[in-house]
């Protein structure tokens, strides 16, 4: 622990670094009266000062800020025309140069066109959407906008807007259309509305999704907000996790930090021109659904009091929110599309979500006679204000104790999905599995590397350990599983590589970086600071953490990674940390030998990579038809091809998993429906083919391994 806040001294060092240079240069550097030149002072001031790897600003950063600010306020190429583009490429490699002098006439050019451009893409849509589709007409649209031009003449901005319209308004007729069928099924004597009224109101739905959206959200962004997103594109240069919070951003993260969440219980990003699921809060409603999913892709949102959804494509993601949260118990429809391309309606009861439902869990199965463990940690979570009582490494540590006390014979530690968290708490849980030792190295710009170690001696389980990951896997989970891997603790099972994050980041609050502010809330700086290093010496930074078994999963052939995003900083590695790994008690290599084995043969793994490809095939069909009945072939062939994956969900093994002793003395007195969820749990693992290899790498080491007497020191 001495050498975890020995680090945060550091970091608290450099960030009084950077604020009190600042408020030395109050009167000289930050003595812009202009809140926008005022913040780009600042916010330059902090990425030169304080960011691990900061870049020049040169003519290349110049270059790829305005392709990515154009590309951000316009993805799709519905506002920009091409006559725009050319008056802002004058400005393409001297944005540097205006940072540099806090200039910001670029913004002001790009943001005076796009307001213009938006009130005429207003008359557009409008226009567009007050005259029938023809259905049976042979056309296509393509979302690949990447290779998309920006048009040249109002006649084809028009034909751009008629063709994404069509696009938006198909689903719409299909959905409605189908609803009509499935009335005649049911009731002959219904009368279904003619194809003329179905069309009509298929515009309609379309039409008042569009007024919401531009009226409701677009309308109220003021000129604060834009300059919010030029910032945020200024900071992504740097790296994926450096953003910008602007006021109102900083109030939901702070709220975020709070440990609560109302809503659906599920943590959004936008992708392009949709807004995609890329993690779900354990015990939240979309959790509890078992129907959303990781990648999922929000297409539409539908109150339980209104008529028709809203198209939340091409919205800005905190506007997308609005309509997703809500108060606790009120009702929501999302229209999602599935990996594999399928378009499913999903209706979730918004409910408050507890940081509680976050924390460790554990389970009891027997296999084969023998006893063993499963502890699901979903993140690395601490309480920094009461570290002492609330932080993931105590907890399971109480978990392994209570698993103890079952007989069990070895651990599944459960990482898939976990998102990260707290260095000193993976610091500290590392320690619970390996007498003591280096876990984590890191390194700050210019700085000698720091050796985070474990100083404790007692082992809270020494026996056999499984860990298991995915691709979703990154950050604290990458340092644990590492240092797992790098000792020969544990053996890792999961996808070929985790995330790939090995940074580590700090909010800057931007507000105290001046003696006195007459400006107004300036909003905070998530900052990259350092990099972190496994203790031989490799980074996870883009390559990850690669399994000691690779198995395939929905996520293997689907970028997800830090490799796969904008501006990642690069791989590299130092010297290893000393450490002497673990005495094996089995046969480590024969272990691995034995499980790939069986994967291989293993018909749902077999499926489950089918149906990933798949997928991923899906994901890159771009071209649609516009045509209705090639339409309805194309969704009917989607569906049919995925009943073949139905199997999936359907597996189940012939493990029965329980709670421990704890947990069911718990249930006598229980009044927030833990043994329900337990049961849900308990359920889904019978089903789950990781755990079930997990379970059956924890029995081949079991043979090999003998028990040692060895005294364990509790804590």
């Amino acid at each position: 622990m001495r050498n975890i806040m020995k680090r945060n001294y550091k970091i608290l060092s450099l960030l009084l670094l950077l604020a009190f240079g600042s408020c030395s240069f109050t009167t000289k550097k930050f003595s812009n009266p202009d809140k926008d030149k005022l913040l780009v002072q600042i916010i330059t001031f902090v990425l030169e000062q304080g960011h691990f790897d900061p870049i020049a600003m040169n003519d290349e950063f110049s270059a790829n800020l305005f392709a990515d600010y154009v590309e951000i306020l316009d993805p799709v190429k519905r506002y920009f025309y091409e006559s725009d583009y050319k008056d802002f490429e004058k400005y393409k490699f001297f944005l540097d140069n205006q940072l540099k002098s806090t200039e910001i006439t670029f913004f002001n050019l790009v943001n005076e066109r796009l307001l213009a451009r938006i009130s005429e893409a207003k008359e557009i849509y409008k226009d567009v959407l007050s005259k029938p589709f023809d259905y049976t007409k042979d056309e296509q649209f393509d979302t690949n906008y990447e290779n998309t031009e920006f048009v040249s003449t109002k006649r084809e901005m028009k034909e751009r807007w008629r063709k994404q319209l069509k696009f938006s308004t198909i689903s719409n007729y299909d959905d409605i259309l189908s609803e009509e069928k499935a009335a005649k099924e049911n009731d002959p004597s219904y009368v279904m509305k003619t194809e003329a009224v179905i069309e009509r109101e298929a515009r309609e739905a379309t039409l008042k999704s569009l007024d919401i959206y531009f009226n409701d959200n677009i309308d109220d962004l003021q000129r604060e907000d834009w300059f919010a997103i030029y910032v945020n594109t200024i900071v992504e240069e740097f790296d994926p996790h450096t953003y910008y919070l602007a006021p109102k951003g900083k109030e939901d993260f702070d709220q975020r930090m709070s440990g609560k969440l109302e809503g659906i219980g599920a943590r959004l990003q936008k992708r392009m021109d949709y807004i995609k699921i890329v993690e779900l809060i354990s015990g939240g409603p979309a959790w509890r659904s078992k129907e959303l999913e990781v990648e999922d892709v929000i297409l539409k949102v539908k109150q339980e009091d209104e008529e028709y959804p809203i198209n939340i494509v091409g919205m800005r993601i905190n506007d997308a929110i609005k309509y997703i949260k809500g108060p606790k118990g009120t009702k929501v429809t999302l229209t999602v599309k599935k990996v594999d391309g399928s378009i499913k309606d999903i209706e979730i009861t918004r409910d408050v979500v507890e940081l509680v439902e976050t924390y460790a869990k554990s389970s009891v199965v027997n296999k084969g006679g023998k006893m063993f463990g499963v502890i699901n940690l979903p993140a690395f979570y601490v309480d920094f204000k009461d570290y002492k009582n609330v932080n993931a490494a105590k907890d399971v540590k109480h978990e392994i104790e209570r698993l103890k006390e079952e007989g069990i014979e070895g651990i599944v530690l459960d990482l898939r999905n976990n998102g990260g968290g707290s260095l000193p708490a993976v610091v500290d849980m590392a320690g619970l599995f390996i007498k003591e030792g280096p876990v984590v190295q890191v390194r700050s710009t210019g700085e000698a590397k720091e050796v985070l170690k474990d100083m404790d001696k007692s082992i809270a389980w020494d026996g056999p350990l499984v860990v298991l990951v995915n691709e979703i896997s990154a950050s604290a989970s990458e340092i644990m599983a590492a240092a797992m891997q790098d000792y020969k603790r544990a053996i890792i099972i999961g996808s070929k590589q985790t995330y790939g994050k090995g940074t580590v980041q700090n909010v800057i609050n931007l507000n105290k970086m001046l003696r006195s502010n007459t400006s107004g809330d300036l909003g905070a700086l998530a900052l990259t600071t350092q990099k972190y290093y496994r203790i031989n010496g490799g980074s996870v930074q883009l390559e990850g953490v690669k399994s000691d078994v690779k198995v395939p999963g929905r996520f293997s052939f689907i970028d997800v990674g830090e490799k796969d995003k904008e501006n990642p900083l690069p791989w590299d590695e130092i010297d290893a940390a000393e450490y002497t790994p673990w005495e094996s008690y089995f046969d480590y290599n024969e272990t691995i030998k034995r499980s790939k084995a069986r994967m291989v043969n293993n018909e749902q793994l077999k499926l489950i990579e089918e149906n990933a490809k798949w997928a991923k095939r899906k994901i890159d069909e771009r071209v649609f038809s516009l045509n209705y009945n090639k339409y309805k072939a194309q969704m009917e062939r989607n569906k049919q091809e995925s009943k073949k994956f139905d199997a999936i969900s359907k597996y189940q093994t012939d493990l029965v998993f329980q709670s421990h002793g704890y947990e069911r003395s718990l249930f006598k007195k229980d009044t927030t429906d833990l043994k329900e969820k337990r049961k849900r749990w308990h359920k889904s693992l019978s089903k789950d083919v990781y755990i079930e290899e997990a379970l059956n790498v924890l029995q081949d080491l079991k043979i090999s391994y003998p028990i040692k007497k060895v005294a364990t020191v509790r804590k």
